[in-house]
C-alpha cells in the first residue's frame, strides 16, 4: 500500500507540472502558491480542526519541528518552484529536481546515519539515468550542453528542502493525526506566503479570474497540496525518506503520458527505455529481501 501511494503522488504531482506549464505566463508564481494553500487550508479545515483540537497539547510539543517542515513544504519548496521556470526551461528544471531522491539519501545519512544498501545505491543511480535519458531524448549531447542558471539554483534549493522535509517526517511522533499535521504545516507555510503574496501584488501582478485557471487553482490545492501530501507523508512514515525517494523519478514517466494524452505529444523509444529503467530502479531500491526485514 505505501508503494502504491507513492505512485499515485508521482502521478498528482506530474499532473501539476503540465498544468503548470498551461498557466505559465498567465498566473503570478508567489500568487499561485498563495491561493494554492489557502483553498487547501480552507478545504481542509472542517475535516483537520477536530483532530488539530484534540492533539493540540501533541502539536505544541512538537511545534519547532512542525512549523519547519510548514516552512520547507508550504512556504519554500513549490514557491522556489514556481518562480524558478520564470528563469529556466522545463527540462532543466525536471532534472535538477530529479536529483531529490539522491539528496533525500544524503541528507539521511547526515540526520539519522541511515546507510544505503549497494542495491539501494545502484536503484537509485540507475532510475536517474532512467530520467536523464527521457530528457535528453536519447542524445547525450543534450546532457553535455546542460547548463545551470538562476532558475536551476533555485529548483536545487527546493530539492534540498524537500529532502529535509522527508527525512524529518518520520521524527513526528506516530499517533499524530495526518489531517492534523498537513493542517498545521499548511498554516504556517500560508503564514509565510503572506508576506510575499503581498509584495507581488505591490507590483501590479494579478491573476486573471478565467474558468481555466481557477480550475487550475483547484486542481493544485485539492490534488497536488491534500490528497498527493496526505499520501507522500503517510507513505513515507513507513517505508522511509530512502525508499520513498526514487519514486520522485516516476514524474518524468507520468509527465510524458500526461503530455501525450492531453497535450497530443508523440511518444518516442527513448521515453520507453527511461521508463524501463526507472522501474528497475524503483524496484530495486525499495525491494525488501529476506535478511533485510530480519535487520
Amino acid at each position: 500500500m505505501p508503494y502504491l501511494l507513492l505512485t499515485l503522488t508521482a502521478l498528482i504531482w506530474s499532473g501539476n507540472f503540465v498544468l503548470g506549464r498551461g498557466v505559465q505566463g498567465l498566473v503570478p508564481p508567489l500568487s499561485l502558491g498563495f491561493w494554492r494553500w489557502a483553498v487547501a487550508l480552507a478545504v481542509l479545515a472542517p475535516f483537520a480542526w477536530p483532530h488539530f483540537r484534540q492533539q493540540r497539547a501533541l502539536i505544541r510539543r512538537h511545534a519547532g519541528l512542525i512549523c519547519l517542515q510548514g516552512i520547507l513544504a508550504v512556504t519554500g519548496f513549490n514557491t522556489l518552484l514556481y518562480v524558478a521556470v520564470q528563469y529556466t526551461t522545463a527540462i532543466n528544471a525536471v532534472l535538477v529536481n530529479s536529483i531529490t531522491p539522491i539528496l533525500i539519501a544524503l541528507v539521511a545519512w547526515l540526520l539519522h546515519r541511515e546507510t544505503l544498501r549497494p542495491r539501494q545505491v545502484l536503484g537509485i543511480i540507475l532510475s536517474f539515468g532512467g530520467v536523464l535519458l527521457i530528457l535528453a531524448q536519447g542524445e547525450v549531447s543534450q546532457l553535455l550542453a546542460f547548463t545551470f542558471n538562476q532558475g536551476d539554483i533555485l529548483v536545487l534549493l527546493a530539492a534540498a528542502g524537500w529532502s529535509v522535509y522527508a527525512v524529518t517526517l518520520r521524527r513526528l511522533p506516530r499517533d499524530l493525526h495526518p489531517l492534523a499535521f498537513l493542517f498545521s504545516i499548511n498554516a504556517v507555510g500560508l503564514v509565510g506566503l503572506v508576506p510575499l503574496y503581498l509584495w507581488e501584488l505591490q507590483q501590479g501582478l494579478r491573476i486573471p479570474l478565467t474558468g481555466p485557471v481557477l480550475l487550475a487553482i483547484l486542481y493544485v490545492s485539492l490534488c497536488a497540496s491534500v490528497l498527493a501530501f496526505l499520501c507522500w507523508n503517510y507513505a513515507v512514515r513507513i517505508v522511509g525518506a530512502n525508499r520513498a525517494g526514487p519514486f520522485v523519478h516516476l514524474m518524468p514517466v507520468f509527465s510524458t503520458i500526461l503530455a501525450i494524452i492531453f497535450l497530443h505529444e508523440q511518444p518516442a523509444w527513448h521515453q520507453a527505455r527511461g521508463a524501463a529503467f526507472i522501474f528497475i530502479g524503483i524496484v530495486l531500491a525499495t525491494w525488501r529481501v529476506g535478511d533485510e526485514r530480519k535487520g
